[in-house]
C-alpha cells in the first residue's frame, strides 16, 4: 500500500503562483508514476500533470502547459506542482495520485491505484 498526502493549497489572486506537494509512504519503490488531478465544482475529475518516478518524464494538460510544473525528489518521496499564472478557471480541488505500473492511459483515473485526500485551491478575478 501506498500513502499520499497533499499540502499547499489555498486563495490566490488570478496571475499568483501557489506550489503543491504530496508525499508519499509506504511501498513507494513499487510506483512506476504520478499524477495530479483536479475537480471543479459539478464537473468530473480530470487530468492535470504526470511524472514518472525514475525517468522523470513528464506530460501535461493542454490547459496547463507553460504555466504548470511537475517535479519530483525522490529521496523525500515528494511530488510538487509549481502553478504559475493562475486562472479562475484552475480553481478546484487538485489531487495527487499513483500508479504502479504502466496499465491503461495516464490520462485516465483509472490508470492510478493510490490517491490523496485533496487539497483546495481557489484563484480569485
Amino acid at each position: 500500500q501506498v500513502q499520499l498526502v497533499e499540502s499547499g493549497g489555498g486563495l490566490v489572486q488570478a496571475g499568483g503562483s501557489l506550489r503543491l506537494s504530496c508525499a508519499a509512504s509506504g511501498r513507494t519503490f513499487s510506483l512506476y508514476a504520478m499524477g495530479w488531478f483536479r475537480q471543479a465544482g459539478g464537473k468530473e475529475r480530470e487530468f492535470v500533470a504526470h511524472i514518472t518516478w525514475r525517468g522523470g518524464i513528464t506530460y501535461y494538460a493542454d490547459s496547463v502547459k507553460g504555466r504548470f510544473t511537475i517535479s519530483r525528489d525522490n529521496a523525500k518521496n515528494t511530488m510538487y506542482l509549481q502553478m504559475n499564472s493562475l486562472k479562475p478557471e484552475d480553481t478546484a480541488v487538485y489531487y495527487c495520485a499513483a500508479r504502479s505500473s504502466v496499465r491503461g492511459t495516464l490520462y485516465s483515473t483509472v490508470a492510478y491505484d493510490y490517491w490523496g485526500q485533496g487539497t483546495q485551491v481557489t484563484v480569485s478575478s
